[in-house]
């Protein structure tokens, strides 16, 4: 039988034991963009088909992504990471990679307002169910 390992899960599983060891905190990064008008259906396929599978391979956690309720442009998604180490590898091997350069961000433009992009760092308070 052929045993197929996921070294993107198992790079990161190391990173989680060792940061648990040195007490080193991770944290999460929420992104918020503003969608151009009459592509947000456009732009939700694009992120859970294209976008969020893509990242996911190369080892990125995504947490969890999100349209408003009241305001028809928003779009919200969030990304763990374990420390700064780990966020500049991921940002790498993803906005480097020639499928990112030439099929994936090309097309970003025609739903997305990349001027509007608003990323925040944010940290789990202690009693957060997200972690």
């Amino acid at each position: 039988s052929n045993i197929h390992f996921n070294f993107p899960i198992l790079q990161k599983l190391i990173i989680i034991s060792i940061n648990l060891l040195l007490g080193v905190k991770m944290f999460f990064e929420l992104r918020e963009y503003r969608i151009l008008p009459g592509q947000m259906g456009n732009w939700v396929n694009f992120m859970e088909d294209v976008i969020i599978p893509f990242q996911s391979g190369q080892g990125m956690i995504i947490v969890g992504s999100f349209t408003s309720t009241e305001e028809d442009d928003l779009y919200i998604w969030m990304r763990r990471f374990e420390n700064e180490e780990d966020r500049i590898s991921l940002y790498e091997k993803v906005y480097e990679s020639d499928t990112w350069k030439t099929e994936i961000g090309p097309k970003i433009p025609s739903m997305m307002d990349r001027e509007r992009i608003v990323v925040r760092r944010i940290s789990p308070s202690s009693k957060s169910i997200i972690k």
